[in-house]
């Protein structure tokens, strides 16, 4: 007779999820199977996934900024609060001004950090400055907490010659050297094997640091996830793999792209500590990563991290997200449910924040975003043979060729460009 593996009622143990389905092993006769640790049974079940309880969310605040249970609460002091709060703030401004400088043709790309400001701040504020920050796209406020200026990043965007990557990637590909955050990459996911092979290398030669590796649920569907967190799990490397499951990968919705229980699931599979929590939630983001980055540290093994929050922009301004969700959904998370809401009530209920305040720094932080806006817009982009530079130690005789027909064919049509935008040529 099949039998089916009924729900756990405790959702407190995940490990009790196969816990009961053992009463009727043979307990005197472990198999001997190198693949698993297990007991033989003599009962044929199978684990249906809609009968194991789900993994539950982790939060501090309510909806409203209301600590439902006080000894979670961190107690920041007031002004180290403040500073989170600040950041997250300024974050959300930058975007909105970017964004709209994509739409009058000023820069050529932009993606926004609307509704996840509270997992890049709250996770930023709990690890380590030497802790190595393998980014996706979507980190801005990491970059900032760290202290990439607006104004760096207004470079960037422009591909100024004051850009750190010599105007060499797409806007919002930031390069962080002086902050220890790896280089933001296009291709979807390549930074999570990166980061895991960076962890072992950690594991080698320092012990009191970790990877920490940030990236969509729906970069989570490609195959370098899986082979990193493998790969993480049984070379016990510390790293931290920190998901935003956001609800879209672009278009494609949550429930296009996996049938299981999200992504912290997965690392409970590939023998990984994991913990979902509120990523709108500022408290439940600190507390769950300086817990994680404890775990992982001290135990030298990796741990997964699922942050549930919403991508209230649009993926990016290449997208039109209307085209696949509702307005009022939007508008919801956009005025509802936001993770600076949260916290400016939880603020002001201590005293430490008002509408004056809020009205002052808004005022104060958009002119200064706006003139450092200005400042590298106005600056030159590089010189343009800076494109041939920094790949390889010594220029190949292919590119070397490509680089002269280069030169020539500037020094004779060079009126057909706008060359005095750029560096000079030298």
């Amino acid at each position: 007779m099949i039998k089916i593996a009924r729900k756990v009622g405790t959702l407190g143990a995940i490990t009790q999820r196969v816990a009961g389905f053992h009463h009727d092993s043979v307990r005197d006769e472990p198999a001997p199977y190198p693949g698993v640790k297990t007991e033989f049974t003599k009962e044929m079940r199978f684990i249906l996934p809609e009968e194991v309880p789900t993994i539950p969310i982790y939060r501090v605040l309510n909806s409203q900024g209301k600590v439902i249970n006080p000894k979670d609460d961190p107690e920041f002091d007031k002004e180290d609060l403040l500073d989170m709060y600040r950041a997250m703030v300024k974050t959300s401004i930058m975007d909105r001004i970017l964004y709209q400088s994509q739409r009058q043709g000023r820069i050529s790309f932009y993606m926004t950090n609307f509704g996840e400001e509270a997992t890049q701040i709250g996770s930023a504020r709990a690890l380590k400055f030497k802790d190595v920050v393998f980014p996706q796209y979507r980190e801005a406020g990491v970059f900032i907490w760290r202290g990439y200026t607006p104004l760096e990043m207004m470079h960037q965007c422009f591909g100024t010659n004051k850009d750190f990557g010599k105007g060499k990637q797409m806007p919002v590909h930031y390069t962080g050297a002086k902050v220890n955050i790896q280089a933001v990459s296009s291709p979807l996911g390549t930074q999570i094997p990166q980061a895991a092979g960076y962890a072992y290398a950690m594991k080698q030669r320092d012990k009191d640091s970790c990877a920490v590796c940030y990236f969509g649920e729906g970069a989570a569907s490609e195959g370098d996830c899986h082979s990193a967190m493998n790969m993480a799990a049984t070379l016990d490397c510390p790293i931290l793999f920190f998901c935003r499951n956001n609800g879209y990968a672009i278009s494609t919705a949550t429930k296009d792209q996996y049938k299981g229980d999200g992504i912290a699931s997965r690392g409970i599979g590939y023998g990984i500590p994991a913990i979902r929590f509120d990523g709108n939630d500022l408290f439940a983001v600190y507390n769950a990563t300086k817990a994680a980055r404890k775990l992982s540290v001290e135990q030298q093994r990796p741990v997964v991290l699922e942050a549930m929050t919403y991508r209230v922009g649009h993926h990016s301004t290449s997208d039109d997200s209307t085209a696949y969700r509702s307005v009022d959904e939007v508008k919801h998370w956009d005025t509802v449910d936001t993770p600076i809401n949260r916290i400016r009530n939880y603020l002001a209920e201590k005293g430490w924040w008002d509408e004056v305040l809020e009205k002052e720094f808004r005022t104060s932080t958009r002119g200064e975003i706006l003139k450092g806006f200005r400042e590298a817009e106005n600056t030159k982009l590089p010189n343009p043979l800076q494109i041939f530079d920094e790949v390889w130690d010594e220029l190949p005789t292919q590119l070397q060729e490509q680089k002269d027909e280069f030169i020539e064919h500037c020094a004779k049509y060079g009126e057909n460009y706008p060359l005095e935008s750029f560096e000079d040529m030298k």
